[in-house]
Order: C-alpha cells, then structure tokens, then sequence
C-alpha cells in the first residue's frame, strides 16, 4: 500500500505565524507500507492525524484555545522556600532544577511537594545521600528564553545533578524540533557552564493530548508538537556527555488524579509519579557504573545568596 511520509516542516517559529495562509502540509516522499507500519500507539496515532489536519482546522484551534486560556484558573507556584535540603548520609547531592510551571510548582501546595522537592526524595532513596535542591523557574517560559532569563540565577551555584523540564509553552507555541533541539543543546551547555560538569536528567515532554484541560482537535494537534519535541530530545540525549532523557510516561490517560484542578498542571501525586520515575532513571546511570562526582563547596557568593 502506498503511504505518504510527513514532516513536521510546515510548522511556523511562532504561534503568530500560524495564520498565514501558505503554511501549509509538505509531503517528502511516497513508499511501500506493510501492514505493520500501522501498529501505532495512540500518540502516534495523534501525531499523524494532527499533521494532516492541523492546517485545515487552525481557525477552530485558534479558537478552542482562546477559550482554554479564558477557563483555566491561573493557579500559583508552589509556595515555601525555593531552595531546601534532604536529610542523608555523606556527602549530600546539589540538585538545581531549571524549567517552567512545572518546576515552578504550579499545582502543589509547597515546593517540597512539588516536583523538586520530590526529586530530592527520590535521590536520596535512590542513593541513600543528603540532598540539597534549589528551584530557578519561570511559569510560561521556553527553552530559548531559559537561556537568557534563568541561567543568569545559576552565577554562584554549583550542582551534581541538573534537572531540565521544559517542552509544554515550546509545545503551544508550535516550535519547531529542530529549533527544539537547538535551544536545549544550548541551555545544556550554558547551564554547565555555570553550575559544573553536572549529570542533566532532560524531563520527556508531557504528552499534552492526555491533558484533561485540552479538547480534541487541540489536543490532538498539541499532543503531536510535544511528541515531536520528545524525539528530538532522545536524539540529542544520544549525541550528549552524561544526558538521560527520562520519557513521561502517564499509565491510563484517565488518570485525572494525576492533574491538578486546572486539569493542565500535575497534582502532587502527579508531581510524585514523576519524580519517581526520573529518581528511577538517575538510580539506573548510577548502577551503570557511571557515579556523578561530588561538586565542589559552594562559592562565598552561594551561602550568601542562600541565607538571604
């Protein structure tokens, strides 16, 4: 059977292209599909469904998500300190944890329950160490404007471990993978720049089709983006020094306890889940024989910053 191959090049750079008309599908090649091309998961099911349909039904997207933006409660970070500490032994791990909402810890009541401080736990049960964690997050961010709005906090830190969860805003703003790709490899390095040869966990872009907040088509269309970016990671994971990319995985897409009442940002079961999950895939680096080395003592500057 003859099929066609997509790219996802049609895209625009910006959410505000998206109503230029010449935006449109392009089709690369044709070949010879087996019955077995088609044993897709739904994501990628989503995803090839939303890159045909995505150019004729822009002007109801644009509409579903004007009216998703109206309805959603605007919910705040988490509150509490944006830096702690996880009793253990020995010499305690330095997790900074650099992203958007989610860091941010929209849907949690404190940042210990959001998704930092429950990575800290995790580290710690994974390796039986003391933790010492510190946010640096922005709700709404990208990974481009990251690097030019967070890295600048890092001046004085220093880390053993690097979270990095963005995707979702590059996701509604239609990013492009290779862009994607190119601002991460950029904040990887920055950020190492800053904070040491740090181990960096890439947090998988949550799949937004399993988001309770978004209706179909959008969801479709957002669902694919996010699956888009997500491959794009595992390819620069792949060509990057001490990078794991950890997948978000969420079992049963009615799993709405896992969503806070925005339907769109974790619970703090979800941030839990989660956290579990990337604790997971640092244990599994560390078994490999591959031990992220002990950073050196904060500089004058850090203590400073942190008893303020």
């Amino acid at each position: 059977m003859l099929a066609r191959e997509l790219t996802d090049e049609w895209l625009p750079e910006s959410a505000d292209s998206l109503v230029r008309p010449q935006m449109l599908v392009r089709y690369t090649s044709y070949r010879i599909c087996s019955p077995r091309d088609y044993a897709f998961d739904q994501t990628s099911v989503n995803k090839y469904l939303a890159t045909i349909f995505t150019p004729p039904l822009l002007p109801i997207l644009l509409a579903q998500g004007y009216w998703v933006r109206k309805r959603t409660p605007r919910l705040p970070d988490a509150a509490g300190p944006q830096a702690g500490m996880v009793a253990g032994a020995g010499d305690p791990l330095n997790l900074i944890a650099v992203g958007e909402s989610t860091v941010a810890g929209i849907g949690a009541r404190t940042q210990e329950k959001a998704l930092t401080g429950q990575l800290a736990r995790a580290l710690r049960e994974q390796s039986g160490r003391a933790v010492n964690w510190r946010v640096v997050a922005r709700s709404g961010i990208n990974a481009r404007r990251s690097l030019t709005d967070l890295v600048p906090q890092l001046v004085g830190f220093r880390a053993d471990v690097v979270l990095i969860a963005l995707g979702v805003n590059d996701s509604i703003e239609f990013h492009t993978a290779r862009r994607w790709a190119a601002d991460i490899d950029r904040l990887i390095a920055a950020v190492r720049r800053e904070v040491g040869d740090a181990l960096v966990i890439l947090a998988g872009v949550p799949p937004l089709d399993y988001f309770p907040a978004l209706p179909s088509p959008l969801s479709w269309a957002l669902g694919a983006r996010s699956t888009y970016l997500g491959e794009a990671s595992v390819d620069l994971a792949k060509k990057l020094k001490d990078v794991v990319y950890v997948p978000f995985q969420i079992e049963g897409k009615r799993r709405t306890d896992l969503f806070c009442a925005d339907g769109f940002h974790p619970s703090e079961l979800g941030y839990k889940e989660w956290a579990e999950q990337l604790g997971a895939a640092f244990a599994k680096f560390v078994h490999q024989g591959q031990q992220p080395a002990i950073s050196a003592p904060e500089r004058e500057s850090t203590k400073t910053k942190a008893s303020n």
